[in-house]
């Protein structure tokens, strides 16, 4: 339920929906601004010549563009295609789903609470002051619990729709996975080792998980959000673990496997 702006800036990265393809370029329709149209002149399709504008952009397609010049008295907006970075594309797109699916799931605390467009907008407003976006929020109830609310001092009832909306989301993670071979010839060796994976830390997003498959090997599973959350806390974890044991005098190994990424909730 974001308030449509009148004109974007130059430099911006804008979500266009195309509406008509000439000989000269292609007319779009941009989404965020109240479909205002804007232009893509053929020399900012791509580099080099073009002998069918419709292998790049056809009409119906939804494409990510950059607003390269405005001219505010006539709302006329240029825009280009290849000056788009692969980066920018991807964070474009990822801001315009979160939008989409904040805009629904606020569109059902509204319809569950009853509350109006404008109480509507103050939530979402006082989300912006905490969040990025709005959806941002629902995923934070997610994965950590609805304490998160606490401070924005909704309803009870917009908590509760909050909470449940949020339950629906899939949270994507990656999974690190080894084996650790760990052993001690000491007589208390084997509460040496229960004692040393015994103290292996949770933190934050990462959860750790160790199983006995069979002495002297132990399955490891680091889950993350991400492959560099989850390799800091992989690597943390075997080097706490491997100096604890050697300075027991027992013996360490690891052997990775193959890692992934799934949509499963995290480990607990």
């Amino acid at each position: 339920m974001d308030d449509l702006k009148n004109i974007p800036e130059e430099g911006d990265i804008v979500f266009a929906n195309v509406k008509q393809v000439t000989n000269h370029g292609a007319y779009v329709a941009l989404e965020e601004y109240g479909d205002l149209t804007g232009f893509l002149h053929i020399s900012e399709i791509a580099t080099g010549w073009i002998r069918n504008i419709e292998r790049y952009v056809r009409p119906g397609q939804k494409i990510v563009l950059k607003v390269i010049r405005v001219n505010r008295a006539r709302s006329e907006v240029d825009l280009s295609l290849k000056q788009v970075s692969g980066e920018e594309k991807k964070s474009k797109i990822i801001e315009v789903k979160k939008n989409e699916k904040a805009n629904a799931f606020m569109k059902i605390i509204q319809d569950k609470t009853h509350l109006s467009k404008e109480q509507i907008k103050e939530i979402e407003e006082k989300i912006l002051t905490k969040y990025d976006y709005v959806y941002d929020l629902f995923e934070a109830v997610a994965k950590k619990g609805i304490d998160v609310l606490d401070v924005f001092e909704f309803p009870a009832d917009v908590n509760k729709t909050i909470e449940v909306e949020s339950s629906k989301i899939s949270l994507a993670h990656v999974e690190i996975r080894g084996i650790i071979e760990i052993s001690s010839h000491k007589p208390n060796g084997v509460d040496i080792i229960k004692s040393i994976l015994g103290n292996v830390e949770t933190k934050g997003n990462t959860k750790i998980l160790i199983t006995y498959i069979a002495a002297p090997k132990y399955r490891l599973v680091v889950a993350a959000d991400n492959f560099k959350m989850a390799e800091k806390s992989l690597n943390n974890c075997i080097e706490k673990v491997k100096l604890a044991i050697e300075n027991e005098e027992g013996h360490f190994n690891f052997i990775r496997q193959e890692s992934k990424k799934t949509q499963q909730q995290l480990i607990h």
